[in-house]
């Protein structure tokens, strides 16, 4: 009796110990003002103009990034309009939007790897963006250790999504 107590209680301890693992690929996360934010949707795409978008959206709230390429470096931010991060929260009542621009705000987006075979984009960010109404409440808003993995790539797009 004893051998099928301790037979039945490996068998349950084996049978138990399973792992769960969850994978964030693709991922698009950061630190907003020290609290976690992750987004709940990401896209990538190339415009017609030749800007590069990409985005993660969270409920109301959106990030996005506005490129000149794909080329895999550091875009530094604050310094022209051809290189910016934007923020917006379009929940009624809250709504806010802060970026950066030329002169406006500071910070870094990096491209890791832009994957041409499975047409992703990888990189990592941090930046300081302004709110565009100068008279608001919080004037601004910063994302710390920021992470975006494999986001897809759309076709190029002739409509603006920034």
């Amino acid at each position: 009796m004893k051998k099928y107590f301790y037979a039945l209680t490996l068998l349950l301890l084996i049978t138990s110990c399973t792992e769960d693992v969850k994978f964030n690929n693709p991922a698009f996360q950061t630190l907003k003002d020290n609290i976690f934010w992750r987004a709940r949707s990401y896209a990538a795409e190339t415009q017609t103009n030749g800007v590069f978008i990409i985005e993660g959206t969270l409920g109301y709230e959106k990030i996005s990034f506005q490129l000149p390429s794909t080329e895999e470096k550091t875009y530094v931010l604050g310094v022209d309009d051809t290189s910016k991060a934007t923020y917006k929260n379009t929940l009624s009542g809250q709504e806010t939007e802060f970026t950066t621009g030329k002169e406006r705000g500071s910070g870094q987006i990096t491209i890791t790897e832009y994957n041409t075979v499975d047409k992703t984009i990888s990189g990592t960010f941090k930046f300081k963006a302004v709110n565009v109404k100068t008279d608001a409440e919080k004037q601004e808003i910063n994302f710390t250790e920021g992470v975006f993995y494999k986001i897809p790539v759309g076709p190029v797009s002739n409509h603006q999504i920034y």
